[in-house]
């Protein structure tokens, strides 16, 4: 099986799980809603539940639940003791993403308007945070299946990615902002080891060693793997952004540029440029993202062909996935069989969109 074919497969399984925990937790909350004598108000509470579940409706690519339970199968031969911390990992992009889009005032996600463009910011900040909640609830589910050592070690290490998320996040949005204009490539490097490196590659991979016992430095090895390939990762969706309709889903387009953000194309072309189209690019990112032109952002689009700026990102994502598949083998740990699988997972992180 190739990792496409893979991902489908475990996208598919926890789906279905995620689906029946949230019926399940609807269900155990209206439960609570009669035990209050409160039935009158059924529609108010369908309705809230139909905005809650709207993110987990669309489906996500579901590469970070993956690779949980490939993880956990390529250490034990099973991925069935990862299945709650893989759905647990899907809510927690889930509800991000919700505070995120309304964060970075984005007009779309997965091919349908961001969630608060379709309700109020205020509702849908509240719909991200039921499903923190349901996050926690799944969480916990572990508890139950698990040796309580265990489950407390799952726990730990989860909180520690999210944490360290947020705090990824909190850097990304004051640096905007802030329009901040002295940034280097160690500063975007540093948002993207926390966002995109821990969140998305280490976090999930450790997760499902955690799961089978893995041992601290098993741990570290798999985060030293984890880091160039999380590097590739956003710079691969860096590029999408600018190049990319996501499969026909994305309407809107160069979404980094109206919200300002450092990436490292933008780095390279403010260091690349003309000192007259600096001014000019800065005066745009300067300006919040519902009072930039169309002609305004395209402009910086086209300079981004014109110096190359898309075309080194490229190479710096090939760059690091190269890192990561030198370092595949010191993940020595994992079933022979499973090899393969783990690079081509590094080559699906590298060509997606392609």
């Amino acid at each position: 099986m190739d990792f496409k074919s893979y991902l489908d497969l475990q996208k598919q399984r926890v789906g279905q799980v995620l689906d029946a925990c949230l019926k399940q937790f609807k269900d155990e909350d209206w439960g609570v809603v009669k035990m209050m004598g409160q039935q009158k108000y059924a529609s108010l509470f369908d309705e809230h539940w139909d905005i809650v579940c709207d993110y987990p409706s669309r489906r996500g690519k579901y590469v970070r639940p993956t690779l949980v339970l490939l993880m956990a199968e390529a250490m034990s031969g099973s991925s069935d003791v990862a299945m709650h911390t893989a759905v647990a990992m899907q809510m927690s992009e889930d509800w991000i993403l919700i505070h995120d889009d309304w964060e970075d005032g984005s007009l779309e996600r997965r091919g349908k308007p961001a969630l608060h463009r379709l309700v109020s910011s205020e509702i849908a900040v509240n719909a991200g945070d039921a499903l923190h909640e349901c996050m926690h609830r799944v969480l916990c589910e572990n508890f139950r299946l698990l040796d309580v050592d265990l489950a407390r070690r799952v726990q730990h290490e989860f909180f520690l990615m999210i944490e360290r998320t947020t705090f990824g996040q909190y850097a990304e949005i004051r640096w905007t902002q802030e329009n901040k204009d002295d940034m280097n490539e160690e500063d975007v490097l540093f948002t993207i080891s926390g966002k995109t490196v821990y969140y998305t590659i280490a976090g999930p991979l450790r997760l499902g060693a955690i799961l089978t016992g893995a041992n601290e430095e098993q741990l570290k090895r798999i985060y030293e793997f984890s880091y160039p390939l999380g590097l590739c990762f956003q710079i691969r969706d860096d590029v999408l952004d600018l190049t990319g309709d996501f499969e026909g889903q994305k309407r809107q387009k160069y979404n980094d540029i109206f919200e300002g953000k450092r990436t490292l194309i933008l780095l390279h072309l403010l260091r690349s440029c003309s000192a007259e189209e600096r001014v000019r690019i800065e005066a745009t990112l300067s300006k919040p993202r519902e009072e930039k032109m169309e002609a305004e952002v395209q402009y910086i689009r086209d300079l981004m062909d014109t110096y190359g700026s898309i075309a080194y990102a490229e190479s710096e994502a090939e760059r690091y996935a190269s890192q990561a598949l030198d370092l595949l083998p010191s993940i020595d740990f994992i079933r022979e069989n499973y090899r393969e699988l783990f690079r081509q997972m590094v080559e699906f992180i590298l060509r997606r969109g392609r």
